[in-house]
């Protein structure tokens, strides 16, 4: 133990003002410990339309801070790893004094990923908490998740993350609890499958009402990469289906079903990244929440229908700036059947849609620090939600150590 320890502090004194962005110290054992992770900071400033209020506030972006702690070793011909990632936020909430604790969700500290994996020429199952499968390619291709992107309309002094393009273009995946395997890496096509902590599903007015959920959740995704040249490519596909039932026995089933597809292409110096989504029973914005309503409909039994998707067209101005457009939006509607007509809209009736606009600007300063200036035009509409727009304007810094 007391020899671990000097080799962990002789490699923070050695690796401490090194030019990688990254500690890395070999342990006696034959397994290595890493250290990296980022820290963001940006100015938020959010105008509703139609005299509503203006806000400014210094939150954390999209990404939020992380400090990933990682251990790997190789035992019986098998790769060894263990990842614990902590996201911690900056956000004061529209309070002075938070102690992210109650019902102030802000200056947090987030455990998003805690798993390990096992790999070999077999490939790699990946047993914890981590990103999910179902949309994690939407997410990870789009540009905001450097940035800002939409805050939420009336979410000027939120806490938290901004979302980005979540519910713009793309249902957010989250970190969840999963036992996942993956195809071996190497191969331009690679397969993912796994089984997931099954999620209740909130019906009419936000009741957790389908909450039996005796088998897991299944998701998966497909990618290819391609190269040619200058060009590269990018294919995915993914999806999922879970079963949940209002009763341990004699109640209804509703099971939520979801597809997803893009492709990203990068021809020199033009990248561009075309993705959408459907689903049912899934909800809009995060998954399986009660946003709009809920994935259930009125009569308490009949799964809604939503979908979405998002065009990003990105250019490289030099080696170290890029600048980004995109639009997206995300719908989610009335179930064809068992849904009251009047304010409710009746069978098939856009309950909610959220679109933006984004543009900004990207400059890689130096290796680790990314400057970030967006503007995002967003809209909601629907049944469900009172026609309204909002102006974001953003800029900020990005350390990736």
């Amino acid at each position: 133990m007391k020899r671990l320890a000097l080799l962990v502090l002789t490699g923070i004194v050695l690796c401490g003002n090194a030019a990688e962005a990254q500690l890395i110290m070999q342990m006696s054992n034959g397994w290595s410990f890493s250290f990296a992770g980022n820290v963001n900071a940006f100015g938020v400033y959010t105008k509703q339309n139609n005299s509503g209020p203006s806000n400014f506030s210094i939150r954390t972006g999209l990404l939020p801070g992380f400090a990933n702690f990682e251990a790997k070793g190789k035992e019986g011909g098998q790769n060894l790893a263990v990842h614990f990632g902590f996201a911690p936020q900056i956000n004061n909430p529209g309070v002075h004094d938070n102690f992210g604790n109650g019902t102030q969700a802000g200056a947090q500290i987030d455990m998003r990923e805690v798993y390990l994996t096992v790999g070999g020429a077999w490939g790699q199952m990946l047993v914890g908490r981590e990103l999910a499968l179902f949309g994690r390619q939407n997410i990870l291709q789009d540009q905001t998740l450097f940035g800002v992107g939409a805050v939420g309309i009336g979410g000027g002094q939120g806490g938290g993350t901004t979302l980005g393009r979540i519910g713009y273009g793309y249902i957010y995946p989250n970190f969840q609890a999963q036992a996942t395997y993956t195809t071996k890496t190497g191969a331009p096509a690679q397969l993912a499958i796994g089984i997931f902590q099954p999620s209740t599903l909130q019906g009419p007015g936000g009741a957790t009402t389908y909450g039996v959920t005796p088998v897991p959740r299944l998701e998966a995704e497909f990618t290819y990469n391609m190269k040619s040249g200058a060009k590269k490519w990018l294919l995915w596909a993914g999806g999922l289906v879970q079963t949940a039932s209002n009763a341990p026995s004699n109640g209804n089933s509703v099971t939520s079903t979801g597809l997803t597809a893009g492709v990203r292409g990068d021809i020199s110096a033009l990248s561009v990244v075309v993705s959408g989504y459907i689903g049912s029973g899934v909800g809009t914005l995060l998954m399986f929440s009660g946003f709009g309503g809920g994935p259930i409909a009125t009569n308490d039994s009949t799964a809604r229908k939503s979908d979405g998707g998002y065009l990003q067209v990105g250019y490289a101005l030099t080696k170290k700036t890029s600048i980004f457009g995109s639009y997206g939006l995300s719908r989610l509607k009335n179930a064809g059947s068992g849904e009251a007509g009047g304010a409710n809209g009746g069978p098939n009736a856009l309950r909610t849609q959220l679109s933006s606009y984004t543009g900004g600007v990207y400059h890689q300063w130096t290796k680790s620090v990314k400057l970030t200036a967006e503007l995002t035009q967003e809209h909601q509409q629907g049944v469900a939600t009172p026609s309204a727009s909002q102006l974001d304007v953003s800029a900020g810094i990005l350390l990736f150590f």
